[in-house]
C-alpha cells in the first residue's frame, strides 16, 4: 500500500502508520481503540481472515461472511471507557458508516474488548 494513501478508518494518519501495520503483523494493536480502526478497515477491505484472527475463540463465529455489494465508507468513534496501554478490558462505542446497493447506512454498537494470550481481541457487543 502506498505509505500516503489515508487510513479507512478515519484516523487522519496514513494507512501505513495506522491499521496496516496491526493488519499484516507487524505490530498488534496498542489499545482496544486501534483494534477497533484495525477491524473497521478489515471490514473495508474485505479481509475475512484478519476479522476472525483479532476475534476472541469463544466469540469468534464458524464462519465470517461479509456482504459483497455493502461498502463500509465512515467510521466513528464516539466513546472509549479503558482498553488503554495497561488495561485488560475495554469498550469502544462507535458509528460505522456503510452503502449497500445505492443506500446509506449505520452500525451503532458498543463493543467489548479484552486482551487474550497478551493481545487485543474483539470479545461482542457490549
Amino acid at each position: 500500500m502506498d505509505s500516503t494513501t489515508p487510513c479507512p478508518c478515519g484516523s487522519g494518519l496514513a494507512a501505513a502508520a495506522c491499521c496496516e501495520p496491526v493488519l499484516t503483523g507487524d505490530r498488534p494493536a496498542a489499545t482496544a481503540e486501534q483494534l477497533m480502526r484495525s477491524r473497521f478497515t478489515a471490514f473495508a477491505r474485505d479481509d475475512a481472515g484478519y476479522l476472525r484472527s483479532s476475534w476472541h475463540p469463544t466469540t469468534c463465529p464458524r464462519r465470517i461472511r461479509l456482504e459483497p455489494t455493502r461498502r463500509w465508507v465512515r467510521l466513528e468513534v464516539l466513546a472509549t471507557t479503558d482498553g488503554g496501554l495497561l488495561d485488560h478490558e475495554g469498550t469502544v462505542e462507535f458509528r460505522a458508516h456503510h452503502e449497500q446497493d445505492g443506500q446509506p447506512g449505520v452500525l451503532h454498537e458498543v463493543s467489548h474488548f479484552v486482551r487474550h494470550e497478551g493481545r487485543w481481541v474483539y470479545l461482542g457487543a457490549a
